[in-house]
Order: structure tokens, then C-alpha cells, then sequence
């Protein structure tokens, strides 16, 4: 019985902060520069998990991670949902994995 009351208790401290921003989002008007700029946070948010990732692909081809970070640049530039970009930048990596190496 203690696990499930932990388990609950766990759950609901992380869910919490989640969900209260969602609530206070929709309730405010922000002004248009500030939703403007809230726009480009996946993106930021994409670049910082990539990156990381496009130096670390494989320490002796390098460029396999290079083309998937440009891949994702050339698809975020398009404006595309966060989940094409993702994963248009995996399956050129793949496809460089794949066939030319």
C-alpha cells in the first residue's frame, strides 16, 4: 500500500509544474513580441539537444553528424513541426550510416 501512495505522491509533484503553466498560458495575454519570441523556443530547445549529439556521432566521421544538424537547420528554416525536424535529421543520419559508411 506505501508504494502505490508513493507512486502517487511522485507522480503528482511532477505533474504539478507541468500543468500549471499550461492553465496560466491560456488565461494571459501576452504582447506580440513576447509570443513571437515564446514561438522560437522549440527550436532553441532542438538546437540544444542536437548539437550536443552532432559532435558526438562518431569521433571518426564527424560528418555524419554535421549533415544530420544541417538536415534539421534546412527543416526548421521551413518552419516545420518540431517532430518532422527531429525526425528528418535521424533518418539523414541513417541514410548516411546506411549507405556511406
Amino acid at each position: 500500500m506505501s508504494l502505490i501512495i508513493l507512486i502517487v505522491g511522485m507522480s503528482l509533484v511532477t505533474m504539478i509544474p507541468r500543468i500549471i503553466p499550461v492553465y496560466i498560458v491560456d488565461r494571459v495575454s501576452f504582447p506580440s513580441w513576447l509570443q513571437f519570441w515564446l514561438k522560437g523556443i522549440p527550436f532553441a530547445a532542438l538546437g540544444a539537444l542536437i548539437f550536443p549529439g552532432i559532435l558526438s556521432i562518431e569521433k571518426s566521421n564527424i560528418s555524419v553528424g554535421i549533415i544530420g544538424g544541417l538536415v534539421a537547420l534546412i527543416l526548421s528554416i521551413f518552419r516545420l513541426h518540431i517532430l518532422f525536424v527531429v525526425f528528418g535529421a535521424i533518418g539523414a543520419v541513417y541514410i548516411m550510416k546506411l549507405f556511406f559508411i
